[in-house]
């Protein structure tokens, strides 16, 4: 037996291990790359949360800003608004949930549960209708003193409770968080 023919199946093992790691890599490094382009672009992750700076907004007014091409109300409000909002029995509302993404899904549409802030006073909506995505006039409009949709009717109240029309949902109430005393941070 020769020493070539000994060594005959190791080369052509070695050659089969070689073209198949290649492979592999080259695989890989295609695959990384189609998964890498599906991740949001760096124009889109600065606009996925905003710094909104809220010193300027007085009792009794709102402040509309435009996050995710989409308005959103900062309201800052009066007592006789967050009142007017925590005596209104839960029976008498169209959507009993909250509608925000900073509690669990299935709480409980209270105006504790939409406020941003214990005492109540800060309320942060985006301005979208529920019902076909009309932007609602505030200022205590409609029939509940809190947003009216002039599109087709709904009735908002001063927690941004649907009341009346034909929206299904009351306002979304996106992800927002205080960072300082002035400082609202959306995202």
């Amino acid at each position: 037996m020769s020493h070539a023919e000994d060594h005959a199946g190791t080369r052509r093992d070695f050659l089969y291990y070689a073209t198949a790691g290649a492979g592999t890599v080259a695989t890989g490094a295609a695959v990384w790359t189609l998964v890498d382009q599906m991740n949001p672009s760096a124009d889109v992750q600065a606009l996925s949360s905003i710094f909104v700076d809220v010193s300027g907004v007085a009792t009794g007014t709102q402040l509309t800003v435009k996050w995710r091409g989409k308005p959103v109300f900062i309201r800052r409000r009066t007592q006789e608004e967050i009142d007017a909002a925590r005596a209104v029995p839960l029976t008498d509302l169209v959507d009993p949930m909250a509608e925000n993404a900073n509690r669990p899904t299935g709480t409980e549409a209270t105006d504790e549960n939409r406020s941003l802030d214990e005492a109540g006073e800060w309320l942060v909506m985006i301005g979208v209708c529920t019902h076909l995505g009309c932007v609602p006039l505030g200022d205590g409009a409609g029939d509940f003193g809190g947003w009216f949709c002039p599109c087709h009717g709904s009735h908002y109240d001063t927690s941004g409770r649907i009341r009346k029309g034909p929206a299904p949902r009351n306002l979304d109430v996106p992800v927002a968080a205080f960072t300082d005393e002035t400082t609202l941070k959306l995202g």
